[in-house]
């Protein structure tokens, strides 16, 4: 809500095709989770109240819903766009996704929605290679081990090092490139990190579509992290990708949201993000 509030005010929501997602279909979810997994979390879904589904995450009675609307946004974006209808989307969802691994609640994401996203255009389409981005503050654990064995998925993740979740960051895969940053670092670390790492890895891979794993905690103001970046690193990392996928990718992209905690920080970077993303 504080997005979309924050869009209404600039007017930014009249140049966005604006939709409601539907919920994940079972198919495209099992191909990230295993299947007792997902039976699992049905099973303890509370009819009322909160309970523990694991030490960081609560689930509430709408949290399963929420879930499979989280990642049906993704399967949704992934099958408008090869069939022309807009050419970019951002995903303003929660829960966030990057965390859960295939049988695994972690860090608040109970479905790996960019997985879902990328396995949907990988299985129903003629696309294989793709890149995924996650810039978030926290390194992308799940989506690391969903796909650190399939080399078409070109994985780049920056995240404050040392810290949470602290257990897919030094995965030794081609396909993986992790870039741990040290606390109270400033955007200009992330543009280091861009020339000497992720764009040599985008060149050679030439990605037929880009996914990202849009994370906004690591703004100065967020209190979930020790970051120093603003709200205008968001739209340079976001240009230069799009730049990547005009490139290689017929200039197609989606982004997902990950995490983000001060609300009106997040609306500020989710702004220059989405305007980096409409090159407006």
């Amino acid at each position: 809500m504080a997005i979309q509030r924050h869009f209404s005010n600039l007017g930014l929501n009249t140049k966005m095709l604006q939709l409601q997602a539907e919920m994940a279909y079972e198919e495209a979810v099992l191909r990230v989770h295993h299947p007792r997994y997902i039976e699992q979390l049905e099973q303890m879904s509370p009819l009322s109240g909160l309970i523990q589904a694991d030490p960081d995450t609560l689930m509430g009675p709408h949290s399963h819903d929420a879930a499979y609307f989280a990642a049906g946004a993704g399967v949704q974006a992934v099958n408008d766009i090869v069939d022309g209808k807009y050419q970019r989307a951002f995903c303003a969802v929660r829960p966030p996704g990057h965390h859960a691994e295939p049988n695994t609640t972690m860090g608040f994401c109970f479905i790996n929605n960019i997985a879902v996203a990328v396995q949907e255009l990988r299985s129903k389409h003629d696309i294989k290679r793709v890149a995924v981005i996650d810039f978030d503050v926290h390194q992308g654990n799940g989506t690391v081990e969903i796909f650190k064995n399939i080399p078409d998925v070109l994985f780049c993740s920056s995240f404050q090092h040392p810290f949470y979740p602290n257990s897919h960051w030094n995965i030794d895969r081609p396909n993986i490139i992790n870039s741990p940053i040290p606390a109270f670092s400033t955007g200009e670390q992330l543009m280091k990190i861009w020339e000497a790492q992720w764009l040599p890895a985008l060149i050679q891979h030439k990605p037929e579509f880009i996914f990202i794993s849009a994370g906004f905690d690591a703004h100065r103001d967020d209190p979930m992290a020790e970051m120093n970046w603003l709200a205008n690193d968001y739209h340079w990392i976001t240009s230069r990708l799009c730049e990547i996928a005009n490139k290689y990718a017929d200039g197609r992209v989606i982004s997902m949201l990950e995490g983000g905690y001060n609300l009106k920080a997040l609306a500020a970077s989710v702004e220059q993000h989405v305007r980096a993303l409409l090159e407006v």
